[in-house]
């Protein structure tokens, strides 16, 4: 299996031991300031950003933008579980090429674009694209009063450790 499609699956599967913490009241809370948006909403976001890439047109097109926006993904803990699931085993079969070209459709601040990438490029900005949106998760976990088991959950592989001194 490539590495890009493993560092992928490792990093969604935080997103099972997370939702598996939670309740679906938790998971649709969008109380927390200053964006009052919810962890469902950011888990729904992270699993319609790798939707996306699955639904490939036959003109290798990606659109980024041709979000499903389920939104029982982000209020029930068990549509939340059945999408990553669909994603992961998606991932685990997908014919991966990371040199292979791919158009994506996204828009930018300034309408739709199509910009040339590779699948390895696409993952790789997927995967950290799921990793910052964690950061948000765990911000908006840490203004519940929910701690996470997992103290990696949010920061990226490269982010440098902060060292306790005694």
């Amino acid at each position: 299996m490539n590495v890009i499609i493993k560092s992928t699956l490792k990093t969604l599967n935080q997103t099972k031991s997370l939702l598996s913490s939670l309740e679906d009241d938790v998971l649709s809370n969008s109380s927390v300031s200053p964006y009052y948006s919810s962890i469902g909403s950011h888990v729904r976001h992270i699993l319609d950003f790798y939707d996306c890439i699955f639904s490939i047109n036959t003109e290798n097109k990606i659109d980024l933008t041709a979000r499903s926006r389920n939104i029982d993904v982000e209020s029930k803990c068990t549509s939340a579980e059945d999408y990553l699931d669909s994603i992961i085993n998606k991932l685990k079969n997908f014919d991966f090429d990371d040199n292979r070209l791919v158009n994506v459709i996204d828009d930018l601040g300034s309408g739709k674009i199509q910009i040339p990438y590779t699948f390895g490029a696409l993952f790789a900005q997927a995967n950290s694209h799921t990793i910052h949106h964690y950061a948000i998760i765990n911000y908006i976990a840490n203004s519940l009063k929910i701690t996470l088991s997992n103290t990696d959950f949010g920061y990226n592989p490269t982010t440098p450790k902060q060292v306790s001194v005694d």
